[in-house]
């Protein structure tokens, strides 16, 4: 098996490893062009089969001040084990093979088959990695909304901002730190990362179109299988802007407020100051298209338009956009209808 090389490896880079024959690395490669989550997240080798167990510090020892001839008792720091579970996310595709060999170039048009699966398998994954709950979904894994769902009573509740937004219309920005002691995805023990596809070749299917299924065909198959869970080691590293109700956003901006709704680049500095070290892995600002256009707009109008940056530091085609140099992602999966956490 190949060497990893770097410390915080992205989904490529684990990929690369894992799979030194390239196939998986080059479908990653199509998942990066259509989810910018990807870019910065870093992903591990669980210690599980099934997950990854990690052992948390909760608490630190104490030390004395001792005076002569005076004793220190000894203590110990606390700590708490976690068991994060890994998903196994799966889908066939199957087409006609006659229609597929019908111009002469069947590899051409199932890739064009292949393409549509692996955007639905990126976006469920998205889909979960945020807003993924073991509680009423047992079969997923458990994503950042759930592990950040209340303002005040959960210890990392610290670490929810409160946009003062209520109803059923809100949104959420979400700051992490991704890096091998903070925030990372999980592949289970021993397994191959990122998104599988196994041509399973030319197969007879059943045509039960008729009700009967006594018809007969012959189809291709392709089989898409992805194993991912989250890890949390150290909720520090994640912070949650919730209850923003876009409706009530505004760009008026008198008397160093907004006339309506939350001021999204003030939310943002206080976030920047929760995260205890900001260079202890790759942050990621994530939110909606819309929650960035407004963004955007609420600098524009305060006369500070400097805070919101485009660049494209990576070298390739694409442009960044950043928010106080913190690349800020725009995630379709995230949703303007979260509940208001209270």
């Amino acid at each position: 098996m190949a060497t990893l090389s770097v410390n915080n490896p992205t989904l490529l880079d684990l990929a690369k490893v894992t799979d030194p024959d390239g196939q998986i690395a080059a479908v990653v490669e199509i998942l990066n062009e259509t989810n910018e989550v990807l870019d910065e997240m870093s992903w591990m080798e669980g210690n599980l089969p099934t997950g990854h167990r990690t052992t948390q510090r909760t608490g630190i020892p104490a030390p004395t001040w001792r005076k002569l001839y005076g004793g220190v008792a000894p203590n110990k720091s606390t700590t708490v084990q976690v068991t994060d579970n890994t998903g196994m996310l799966e889908a066939y595709a199957e087409v006609d093979k006659a229609l597929a060999d019908l111009n002469g170039n069947t590899a051409a048009f199932r890739l064009q088959e292949d393409k549509p699966h692996i955007e639905g398998m990126n976006q469920e994954i998205v889909d979960t990695l945020f807003y993924g709950d073991e509680a009423t979904e047992p079969e997923a894994f458990t994503g950042l909304a759930p592990r950040f769902a209340n303002l005040t009573a959960d210890e990392n509740s610290d670490n929810v901002i409160n946009g003062s937004g209520s109803g059923s219309d809100n949104a959420s920005i979400w700051l992490v730190v991704w890096g091998p002691n903070t925030v990372h995805g999980i592949i289970p023990k021993g397994s191959t990362a990122g998104l599988k596809v196994t041509d399973m070749g030319a197969v007879t299917l059943e045509d039960a179109s008729d009700g009967s299924n006594t018809g007969r065909m012959q189809a291709y198959r392709t089989h898409y299988r992805w194993d991912a869970g989250l890890s949390v080691r150290d909720w520090r590293y994640v912070v949650r802007i919730a209850n923003i109700d876009k409706s009530n956003l505004s760009q008026v901006f008198t008397s160093g407020t907004f006339s309506s709704g939350a001021h999204l680049t003030d939310l943002m500095f206080q976030a920047l100051r929760l995260i205890p070290n900001i260079n202890a892995g790759r942050p990621s600002w994530y939110m909606s298209r819309d929650i960035a256009s407004w963004v955007a707009r609420q600098s524009a109008a305060m006369g500070n338009a400097n805070v919101v940056t485009m660049d494209n530091l990576s070298g390739d085609m694409r442009h960044t956009e950043r928010f106080h140099g913190i690349p800020m992602r725009r995630c379709d999966s995230l949703s303007a209808d979260e509940a208001a956490l209270t």
